[in-house]
């Protein structure tokens, strides 16, 4: 690995891979920019605010591969018109249409709009009407360089890691290892699917990881799995939060949201709640499922 700076942008290179870190390594807003250089074509891995400070380097590109959609990932479209994006097609329609793409935040009434004209101001948010759907183990023929996918859902119906071949470096996209933990707040997240995703996760073949946010780049193994356990304790901590939620005594979803087990209080954007409330209700259901609470004919949740 060399590392360096280029348009005051901190890169590293892995061979034919460049990793450009974003802002406070990639911290939302902002992500971590992976360009693969093949003989024939150049590939961008997903689109972050600092992909449009690269240059040359991002907007010369062949084509863009989405490890999944969410806006965050969508904000160097805009410099790529009329170049080849693809989605994995269980993400695809997000992708396609602002409309899918609310629906999956959860957006209704006047909060779509403004959440619309948010994203076009902070992200530079363009739909990408033509997107290619891909499929698990979809490959893109770089020359000399192969970038394979591997659907690891939950975080999206569409999540998936992107391998570049035979160098041994994974794109883990939103498997950001943050302290925050893993986030399944959509309503077409799933906590088993990631669950299971942090197992296969481990598995993969690789000797570099990549996340888009927070970590940046992984190339040592044990410090990459010790990271991940971590990463992977927050589902048992959420639902020993919400296990002493429900020992002060039975409580409806929503009144379990405003006592948080993903943000501090503090936190008061308006989807908040909303991404509190799915979250909730889908470990719920995983503690229901292990006799370990019941829900009342009343609507409410308590300790079994």
């Amino acid at each position: 690995m060399t590392a360096r700076k280029q348009n005051d942008i901190a890169r590293a290179d892995f061979g034919p891979v460049t990793v450009y870190f974003g802002d406070r390594n990639g911290k939302y807003p902002d992500g971590n920019q992976v360009i693969v250089r093949g003989s024939d074509s150049v590939a961008v891995f997903d689109t972050p605010i600092s992909a449009n400070a690269i240059g040359p380097d991002f907007t010369n590109a062949d084509l863009c591969i989405l490890g999944h959609v969410h806006e965050d990932h969508m904000a160097g479209l805009h410099l790529l018109r009329g170049k080849p994006v693809y989605a994995h097609e269980a993400d695809v329609a997000a992708a396609r249409s602002w409309e899918t793409l609310a629906d999956v935040f959860g957006y209704e009434g006047a909060e779509r709009a403004r959440s619309r004209a948010r994203f076009e101001k902070d992200f530079h948010y363009i739909e990408a009407p033509d997107a290619i759907a891909y499929k698990d183990g979809a490959t893109w023929d770089l020359g000399g360089v192969t970038v394979r996918a591997a659907h690891m859902p939950g975080h999206t119906p569409g999540h998936c890691a992107l391998l570049v071949e035979p160098y041994g470096l994974a794109f883990i996209g939103d498997i950001d290892l943050s302290t925050f933990g893993p986030y399944y707040g959509d309503t077409n997240s799933s906590l088993h699917d990631f669950r299971e995703t942090l197992r296969k996760v481990r598995d993969l073949p690789a000797k570099v990881w990549v996340t888009f946010h927070h970590k940046g780049v992984y190339t040592d193994r044990q410090r990459f799995l010790d990271d991940l356990c971590a990463y992977e304790a927050r589902f048992d901590a959420r639902d020993a939060r919400l296990l002493e939620m429900l020992g002060a005594g039975p409580q409806t979803v929503g009144q379990l949201a405003q006592g948080r087990i993903l943000y501090p209080a503090h936190v008061n954007e308006p989807w908040v709640d909303g991404v509190e409330a799915r979250s909730i209700a889908m470990h719920l259901d995983d503690l229901m499922g292990q006799g370990r609470v019941a829900r009342d004919g009343d609507g409410r949740y308590r300790l079994v």
